[in-house]
This record gives C-alpha cells, sequence and structure tokens, in this order.
C-alpha cells in the first residue's frame, strides 16, 4: 500500500487489552492525519495470465517464481499478491499526481517485460471476464477470510471480491484538520462520477452481467458494516461542519464484523459469527477466550474496506482498474 501519512505508532504495548473507549479513541486518532495537500499515491491491480493458455488460472508456483524477479525491476513501487493472484503495484507517495503516473506507469512497463520472460502477461480490467472465482495465494490471512465469508454467508461476493477484481486505488492526503468534513464529504460525493467513468467490468465468469462494473456490485452484496459509505462521512441533511470524519471512522470500526483475529502462534484464524468490534471490546462476547488487544484492532483495521477508507489519508476506492493509456 501506498502510505502517505502513516499513523504515529507510540510507545504504545500491542498485547495491551483494550477498553472499548480506549479502542474508540485509537481508531479515531488513526483515521486522519493534519497535513498539507498535494501527495498523491497510487496503487494498480491487474489479473496475472497466462499467454500461452489464457482460461487457466496461474498456479502459486509459478507466481511465487517469479515475484522475487518481478521486484527487482521497480524502483518505485511495492509488489504483492492478491488472493485470486493478481499483482498489485504500490507507488511511493509522490508529490503531484503526473510524477506519480509516471512512476508507476515506468514500473508496469519493466514488471511487463519481466512477466514476458515467464511467458506471463496482465489484464487490466475490473473482473476477470472468465476465469473461476478461485482462491490461489495461500496465505493464511487470505484463507481465514475466505472461511468467514463462507461461514456468514456471503461465500459468493466475498470469492469474487477477493479473486476476481482489481482497482485503481488513489491515495490523497487528509489536508488540514479545519477542512476534514468538508474534504471527506467531497471525496463520497465525487463517488457516483468517479465509479461511472472508470466502469469496465461487465463480464465474469464468461457471462455479461447486466452491469457496466460487476466489481461495484460485488462490494456492494457484501457487509456494509464493513465495506459500505462510512456513515456520518457522507452528503447528509447536516452540515458538513457538524460531522466529525475521525469519529464517525472509529464509530464505523466499532460496528464493524471482526473477520479475522491472530489464534495461538500468532496464525490468523477466521471468525465464523457476525460479532462487531465494540462487543468483543465491551465484553459481551469473547473472541478466541480472551479480551482484544491493541493489536487486534490495528489488524481489524486492515479489514475494513469501505469506499473512501480512512488511513491517515484518504484511500478512494471507486475505480476499475483499465488499460494504461
Amino acid at each position: 500500500m501506498a502510505v502517505i501519512n502513516a499513523f504515529a505508532q507510540d510507545a504504545v504495548d500491542l498485547a495491551e487489552p483494550l477498553t472499548l473507549d480506549a479502542a474508540h479513541a485509537r481508531s479515531c486518532q488513526a483515521a486522519l492525519a493534519d497535513s498539507e495537500i498535494g501527495t498523491v499515491g497510487l496503487e494498480i491491480e491487474a489479473h496475472l495470465v497466462d499467454l500461452r493458455a489464457v482460461p487457466e488460472a496461474v498456479a502459486w508456483h509459478r507466481i511465487a517464481e517469479i515475484t522475487d524477479g518481478v521486484s527487482d525491476v521497480v524502483s518505485r513501487s511495492a509488489v504483492t499478491v492478491e488472493p485470486g493472484g493478481q499483482l498489485e503495484l504500490s507507488g511511493q507517495p509522490e508529490p503531484d499526481v503526473v510524477t506519480a503516473v509516471e512512476g508507476l506507469r515506468h514500473d508496469w512497463q519493466g514488471v511487463r517485460l519481466a512477466l514476458a520472460e515467464h511467458g506471463l502477461g496482465v489484464a487490466f480490467a475490473g473482473a476477470d471476464p472468465l476465469r473461476p472465482s478461485r482462491r490461489i495465494n495461500p496465505r493464511p490471512r487470505y484463507q481465514a477470510m475466505e472461511q468467514h465469508f463462507t461461514a456468514t454467508g456471503r461465500a459468493e461476493p466475498g470469492a469474487v471480491m477477493m479473486n476476481s477484481t482489481a482497482a485503481l486505488q488513489i491515495n490523497v492526503q487528509a489536508g488540514p484538520k479545519t477542512g476534514w468534513p468538508a474534504r471527506v464529504e467531497l471525496a463520497h460525493r465525487l463517488g457516483p462520477t468517479l465509479v461511472a467513468v472508470a466502469a469496465c467490468s461487465p463480464w465474469l465468469h464468461g457471462q455479461e452481467t447486466g452491469w457496466q462494473s460487476i466489481r461495484q456490485a460485488t462490494w456492494a452484496k457484501l457487509d456494509r458494516r464493513a465495506c459500505g459509505p462510512v456513515p456520518g462521512c457522507e452528503r447528509a441533511s447536516r452540515s458538513p461542519a457538524d460531522t466529525d470524519p475521525a469519529a464517525a471512522w472509529a464509530h464505523f470500526a466499532m460496528s464493524a464484523p471482526v473477520i479475522i483475529v491472530r489464534g495461538h502462534g500468532s496464525q490468523e484464524q477466521p471468525v465464523h459469527t457476525s460479532v462487531s468490534f465494540g462487543q468483543w471490546a465491551s465484553g459481551r462476547v469473547r473472541l478466541c477466550g480472551r479480551q482484544p488487544t491493541t493489536a487486534d484492532l490495528d489488524l481489524h483495521l486492515t479489514t475494513l474496506f469501505p469506499p473512501v477508507r480512512l488511513r491517515g489519508y484518504l484511500e478512494l476506492r471507486y475505480l476499475d482498474v483499465a488499460a494504461p493509456r
């Protein structure tokens, strides 16, 4: 992920049990950082394709073999692999959008040349139009997320979201604190326009879906408490000046279901029932037989995916990825 304003990690014991009030306060502190406006970070996902067998998924052992080589050819981006084998390049924060675009374009060119040596390519589309939604990446986090979606009745959209979608994410600074309400509200009001101009995923599993962006339709089928707009940050009847987006984010985090927890040996495990972090922190429910810790909260915050995500900066998640041009 491209980090613009990382949450300041003060001297806090991550293993310390959290109260509900402390969890709310930490979430509020992590939401937005007082900053100048200008710096931009971009993240692009693309579907990895075997050029000799396009309808087939690329096996994990092949992806693992080329990951280091791909990382070696990029100069300004971090390379990660998503659950379905999508390749993601996260550009470093740049002083302006033109520099951010140029840096990511340069790195993608190097990646595509490196992949071609292994008979691989990338497809830029908001959703994989052809292949089944099947997890390729064996990372325990993704396995646990998959099990949570299955246990809570969202196996199908969960599988599509994790394994068949690809996005262009834009990260911009939160700006001066006095302007946070209007800036966050504007990011939400721009949402329908951004979705419309980027929509390029009408096909899924070899069939036309009837949607211009099946990627957005898929996100809408997931639990709104974790993936819907943050209540209090959208356009509302009250004035933006009366809204505290950081507090709204903290309330959203406490109301959202816990998807994964770290069990014995720090192994990430799925939560098989719908339990909000607030229920866990208040003591109404115990997960893994214990209270949540600061580390549990920090992990929980990484599983929240609203269309405008507050991470110290604003992560805009509306856009289907499209052809590089």
